[in-house]
C-alpha cells in the first residue's frame, strides 16, 4: 500500500523528473516560482494601473459628458482595482506550502478569492441595474440631459483597453493556472461588454433617444451579474471535491492498466482541490507476489501518475490480491 502524507515533497528525484518532462509535451513550459512570482506580479500591476486611469477617464468623461451610462462604467472599471487586487492576494495564499494547520495546502483559498470577486461583481451589478431601472420608470426623458461627444471617446477606449486586458490576464491565468486570474480575466471582458452598451446608449441618446443612456446601465448590469454568476458556480465546483472530467480520468485509468505488473486497475477516484487534482486508484496485482515487488509496483504507479499528468498533487495507490 501506498500512503504518503501529502505535506511532504514527492519523493521523485530531479533527473527522473526532467526525463519525463522531456517526453510529456504537456509538461513543458512549467514556470519556476520565480517566474510565477514575477508574472503575478506584473499582469496585477498592469491591470490595476491601467483601471485607475481608465476608471478616472470614464467618470470624468461620464459627469462632464452628462452621462450615467458611463458613470457607471467607470464604477465597475473601478471594481476591477479590487477585484485584481483580492486575485492577487488569492494567488499568494494558495502558492503558500503546507504547515501544520493545513496540512494539505492551501490551494482552495484562491476558491475563496473567486467567490469574493463573485460577490463584488454581484452587488456591483445590482447597484448599477438598479440605478437605471429608476431613471426609466421615472419617465422624465425630456429631461434627461443629451450626452456629449467626450463620453461616446471614453466607450470606445474603453472597449479596446479592456478587450486587450482580457486576452492578456487570460493568457498569463493559463501559464499560472489560476482561477482567480482567470476570473479577473471575465471581468475585464464583462467591462469590455459594458463599455460597448455604453457606447449604444451614449450614441442612441446623442441620435434623440435619451432613455437609452439609462437603458445601457441596466444591460451593463446584465452583463454583470451573468459574470458573477459563472465565477461563483466554477469556484464552488473547486471547493466541493468535484471529480475530473471524464476524458481526463480515462486516459489515467488507462495509463496505470497499461503499467507491468497491474492486472486490473478495481478503483480509480478523482478529486479537484482548488487548482489541483487528488487521485485515489486501487489495482489488483497477482496475490502470491512478494510484498517487496507489489510495493514496486504501487510506487511505480504512483510516480508515473504525478509525472504524466498535469497538476496532480497527491496520489493514493491502495493494492488488492488477485487470484488468476
Amino acid at each position: 500500500m501506498k500512503n504518503e502524507n501529502p505535506s511532504n515533497p514527492p519523493f521523485m528525484k530531479k533527473a527522473k523528473q526532467e526525463n519525463t518532462a522531456s517526453r510529456n509535451p504537456d509538461r513543458e513550459g512549467r514556470l519556476s516560482e520565480e517566474q510565477e512570482k514575477a508574472l503575478t506580479a506584473r499582469v496585477s500591476g498592469v491591470s490595476i494601473v491601467g483601471n485607475v486611469f481608465l476608471s478616472a477617464f470614464k467618470l470624468v468623461a461620464g459627469i462632464f459628458g452628462h452621462s450615467s451610462a458611463m458613470v457607471s462604467d467607470a464604477v465597475h472599471s473601478l471594481s476591477d482595482v479590487l477585484t485584481t487586487v483580492i486575485a492577487l492576494i488569492g494567488v499568494k495564499v494558495a502558492k503558500r506550502g503546507a504547515d501544520t494547520e493545513h496540512p494539505y495546502g492551501h490551494d482552495r483559498f484562491e476558491c475563496v478569492s473567486s467567490e469574493i470577486l463573485a460577490g463584488l461583481l454581484l452587488v456591483t451589478g445590482v447597484g448599477i441595474g438598479l440605478s437605471g431601472i429608476r431613471t426609466i420608470l421615472a419617465g422624465n426623458y425630456g429631461e434627461l440631459e443629451i450626452p456629449g461627444i467626450l463620453p461616446l471617446i471614453a466607450a470606445i477606449v474603453s472597449i479596446a483597453f479592456k478587450e486587450a486586458m482580457y486576452h492578456y490576464t487570460k493568457a498569463c491565468a493559463k501559464k499560472l493556472r489560476s482561477s482567480a486570474f482567470m476570473a479577473d480575466a471575465w471581468h475585464h471582458r464583462s467591462d469590455a461588454l459594458s463599455s460597448i452598451g455604453s457606447l449604444v446608449g451614449v450614441a442612441g441618446a446623442r441620435a434623440g433617444f435619451p432613455v437609452l443612456d439609462p437603458l445601457a446601465s441596466v444591460v451593463i448590469s446584465a452583463f454583470i451579474l451573468k459574470v458573477a454568476v459563472d465565477i461563483f458556480r466554477d469556484a464552488i465546483r473547486k471547493m466541493t471535491d468535484t471529480a475530473c472530467d471524464a476524458e481526463y480520468t480515462e486516459k489515467m485509468r488507462q495509463y496505470i492498466a497499461g503499467q507491468e505488473g497491474v492486472a486490473r486497475v478495481d478503483l480509480l477516484q478523482t478529486r479537484m482541490f482548488g487548482e489541483k487534482v487528488y487521485v485515489d486508484v486501487e489495482i489488483a496485482v497477482d496475490a502470491h507476489m512478494e510484498l517487496e515487488d507489489a510495493h514496486a509496483i504501487a510506487e511505480r504507479v504512483h510516480d508515473g501518475l504525478e509525472q504524466q499528468f498535469d497538476n496532480i498533487k497527491h496520489v493514493m495507490v491502495h493494492v488488492n490480491p488477485y487470484e488468476k
